[in-house]
């Protein structure tokens, strides 16, 4: 799984022209998967993203989390963060999960989420069209790959 993680004021989501998510202080996560993803990555993901030290303490210093701080959450799938840029100009999307594979997946990914937060998660609609609003406060863009570890 590969998420980018981006720390927001305030975020949205609409979906086929529906609000489906929207949230102040807390993060936005954009989920990719891919086939070779599973129980392991979605736990280990889930864990680091609540736990991660990016929102200011008392004196300024990036030493809470968003479960420290009471923040929320919204999760979008999306394919494009397995894109291989490698040959000519057009991504190739190989790597990414089709959906049979990857709504069981991302749907158990926000479930997890939402038991290591302590609170509901909002999402868009997968597969769907969405317009995503976003105000990063800092900004704080973190990306995290359960491939790899060591980022």
């Amino acid at each position: 799984m590969r998420a980018v993680v981006q720390r927001v004021s305030k975020a949205s989501v609409i979906s086929d022209g529906t609000l489906s998510a929207d949230i102040g202080d807390g993060i936005l996560v954009l989920l990719g998967i891919e086939d070779s993803d599973g129980k392991d990555d979605i736990s280990w993901l889930s864990n680091k993203i609540v736990n991660l030290r990016i929102f200011g303490d008392e004196n300024g210093v990036m030493n809470l989390s968003v479960k420290d701080m009471g923040g929320e959450a919204i999760v979008v799938s999306q394919f494009t963060l397995h894109a291989s840029t490698k040959k000519g100009n057009r991504p190739s999307y190989i790597r990414a999960s089709k959906p049979e594979i990857a709504i069981p997946l991302y749907e158990a990914f926000v479930k997890q989420l939402e038991v290591d937060l302590g609170k509901k998660v909002g999402t868009g609609i997968f597969g769907a069209d969405m317009k995503v609003e976003l105000l990063n406060d800092g900004p704080v863009t973190i990306i995290i790959d359960t491939k790899n570890k060591d980022l």
